[in-house]
């Protein structure tokens, strides 16, 4: 049993002023592997005020030294990769290969875009009219992070705040506190001055809002459900603060008849379940055109029901439990509701798999013949529960793509190069995967309309924690004696 009962303030693990105990649990098993002690506002006082104690030295640090920072986190969280790995597995659910390679292995893959975005960056420079521009760091920085893909989210904000010299208070979700602890091990580990990086556990009512609402704090930074940012937007609003948002999705997967069926169809059905469901930009609605509906059926069909469910502590490309008995609870309602609204059954269904009773485990589930007015397919279900809707024409596929509250990601299936262009180009989504080709590390990611604003990745995200200066060439005056002192 694991208890986390400190912070990490200040370059010190410290106890908090209060705070109740929460249980971690397993979702395999149901079983709880730990507890953490919640934060309390008092606590994030103390962190915001080390945050803003060290960004009078650290926002005046050299490139190169925030170069080597980055390169000494990234070394750690190399060294770790096991250790965050069988972490994220043990909280969150994800089977112990996709933790080990995908979940702990993008932070290091995430500080190698970091470090090649803050080696191109220009931090001073000069427009063509002869005024310089400046780029300084924002300021301390509250970041709020969710559990289903907690590392990639934890590197996407803290490390461009360091990039940009930046300091930060970190919030990660009180559900998946072990993986936190380590990368704030890997942070100390790194050697940042004590203040720069800070970690509060706790929840959104307390830790979270206190966060949103402190005037020292210049940025939050969340990720996580439109409702939850709407309510980081309406807490920063009073001290009028940057708020950069990721939030929800219900990603379009548009399939033409050109397309390669026999290698798209099964990769798009795994893609939707990858991680069990639990993503933002999962490809949960796949629109097919109608000539070639029936073989997509047939071939989503046969992935769904060869796709296996198992323990998450096994080797392998299943996929694991759901994360939680809310989240089980809210994906079976949503399953019922698929039925009870019309759609066709295609695979899966309510109810746990075969032979796995314990633990928060469901059916990969398919839908055929959804419409875009459905339930179903309008709201993000985050479990692994596929819509299937047939178009007739490209124009219909594009405005059904369209028609959604959210705009994260689109996915798009065709042969024709002239196609992709035509239609990547209509779909109002912040990234746009073709033929399986999704967005490399580095390149920006966040979306449209209730998606949310601003990037993370890269150059991009980078920006996200820097403000822009505007003065006139003091060289320039110089040159035409406009300064007198000898």
């Amino acid at each position: 049993m694991t208890t986390l009962d400190r912070h990490y303030i200040d370059g010190v693990w410290t106890a908090g002023q209060s705070g109740q105990a929460f249980a971690i649990m397993n979702p395999a098993t149901e079983a709880q592997i730990g507890t953490v002690t919640l934060g309390t506002a008092a606590d994030v006082d103390r962190a915001v005020a080390a945050a803003k104690r060290a960004f009078e030295s650290y926002s005046c640090s050299s490139k190169s030294e925030r170069l080597g920072y980055l390169r000494a986190l990234k070394q750690a969280l190399e060294d770790r990769t096991a250790d965050m790995g069988q972490a994220i597995s043990q909280e969150m659910g994800a089977p112990i290969t996709l933790a080990r390679n995908a979940q702990a292995g993008c932070g290091p893959r995430h500080a190698d875009a970091f470090i090649a975005a803050l080696e191109a960056h220009e931090e001073e420079y000069m427009l063509p009219n002869g005024d310089i521009i400046r780029k300084e760091p924002i300021g301390v920085c509250g970041l709020i992070t969710p559990w289903n893909w907690p590392i990639n989210q934890i590197a996407q904000k803290v490390m461009p705040a360091l990039a940009a010299g930046a300091t930060c208070v970190l919030k990660p979700s009180e559900h998946t506190p072990l993986s936190a602890a380590i990368f704030a091990e890997c942070v100390h580990e790194a050697g940042l001055p004590a203040g720069v990086f800070n970690l509060v556990f706790g929840d959104g009512a307390g830790v979270g809002s206190a966060m949103s609402r402190h005037p020292d704090v210049a940025m939050m930074s969340f990720t996580g459900s439109t409702r939850a940012g709407a309510m980081v937007s309406r807490d920063s609003a009073e001290s009028v603060k940057r708020v950069a948002l990721e939030l929800g999705g219900k990603s379009a997967n548009l399939v033409f008849a050109d397309a390669d069926l026999e290698t798209c169809v099964p990769a798009s059905v795994q893609r939707c379940f990858l991680n069990t469901g639990q993503g933002c930009n999962a490809p949960t609605r796949m629109l097919v055109e109608r000539s070639c509906y029936d073989a997509v059926l047939d071939l989503a069909r046969k992935t769904a029901e060869t796709q296996v469910v198992d323990d998450p502590a096994k080797e392998g490309g299943h996929i694991g439990p759901l994360f939680d008995k809310m989240r089980f609870d809210r994906v079976q309602s949503m399953i019922q509701l698929g039925i009870d609204e019309g759609a066709r059954l295609l695979a899966g269904g309510p109810g746990r798999p075969e032979g796995l009773e314990k633990g928060w485990f469901v059916k990969p589930t398919i839908f055929a013949d959804v419409n875009n007015d459905m339930r179903i397919a309008r709201e993000e279900i985050f479990g692994p529960v596929l819509s299937i809707i047939p178009f007739d024409s490209e124009e219909d596929a594009v405005r059904t793509a369209n028609d959604s509250d959210y705009g994260l990601a689109a996915y798009l299936q065709t042969g024709s190069a002239e196609r992709a262009r035509r239609v990547a180009a209509q779909l109002r989504a912040g990234v746009v995967a073709i033929n399986g080709q999704g967005a490399a590390y580095g390149s920006p990611f966040g979306g449209f309309k209730q998606s949310g604003n601003g990037r993370e990745g890269g150059a991009f995200g980078l920006e996200e924690y820097l403000e822009v200066k505007v003065m006139p060439s003091i060289d320039a005056m110089a040159e035409a004696g406009r300064f007198t002192a000898a």
